[in-house]
């Protein structure tokens, strides 16, 4: 059965292919080839005062499409494994990924069509708003901190500290109960900020002579930080962290309104 068809309507040899499919409700996975090659040769009729640069490429599909003719005439080939192989199997191949990509363009030609009718207001905040800057920015005094990072470090910190203890000569004398609250470090760490405006993370804990001085240093740093009065920092994976005092050390409050636990 012929068909009329005009070459400006189709994008190449494959275009063509699927029109021929998807006009006789062909199953791609199994096309008679027979049918469709009358009909493609059908076309090709057509474009004998065509651009012979364009025609090429039908005529190159012609000539495969002729040498899958001939092939389904023959008997069957196997393959290594031991399986039919089907003339047209490469040939199913390159019309599914050219029809995704087809569908594909449509879809990104929608959305560009969608993006031309959309338009963004200029930003016209206040002056006052635009130079606002609020106190301390959390995201910025973390930078380049996270947990693991951060318990590594106190890891590392309760090993030498653990480390520095004799195995026999701590078993003697009698053990007491360190009292501290962290209000009560919060204050210390506000002396020892008002002469060391930058100082080691590991040295300051490597000066704590307790596991509990430790956990309660570490955790007054982490307060302060949350309070915007310093600031952390480290270069590089597992480097020392670099605390800097950001805010007067006579300005910081609330400093004792932390409750023992």
């Amino acid at each position: 059965m012929a068909i009329s068809v005009k070459l400006n309507v189709f994008e190449g040899p494959l275009d063509l292919l699927l029109h021929l499919i998807d006009k006789n409700k062909i199953d791609i996975y199994d096309i008679p080839i027979v049918e469709i090659t009358d009909q493609y040769m059908e076309y090709l009729h057509s474009m004998e005062k065509e651009d012979l640069g364009v025609m090429s490429e039908f005529l190159v599909m012609a000539a495969t499409l002729l040498d899958i003719k001939c092939r389904m005439l023959l008997p069957k080939e196997i393959n290594e494994e031991g399986e039919e192989e089907d003339p047209r199997a490469e040939l199913v191949q390159k019309l599914l990924e050219y029809k995704m990509y087809k569908y594909m363009s449509y879809e990104l030609r929608d959305r560009l069509g969608d993006a031309a009718g959309v338009y963004y207001r200029k930003q016209d905040l206040p002056e006052e708003v635009m130079q606002y800057t609020p106190p301390a920015d959390p995201q910025e005094l973390l930078r380049g901190l996270t947990l693991e990072k951060m318990s590594a470090i106190y890891q590392a910190l309760i090993r030498r500290q653990e480390n520095k203890i004799d195995p026999i000569r701590s078993k003697f004398g009698r053990i007491e109960k360190e009292e501290i609250s962290l209000s009560d470090k919060l204050l210390e760490m506000r002396e020892y900020a008002r002469t060391n405006r930058k100082f080691s993370f590991r040295q300051l804990m490597e000066n704590q002579h307790s596991k509990i001085q430790l956990i309660v240093t570490f955790l007054a740093i982490l307060e302060l930080m949350k309070m915007g009065h310093v600031h952390a920092q480290q270069a590089d994976l597992f480097d020392d962290i670099h605390v800097e005092v950001v805010t007067d050390p006579e300005t910081w409050k609330n400093l004792t309104e932390f409750a023992d636990e």
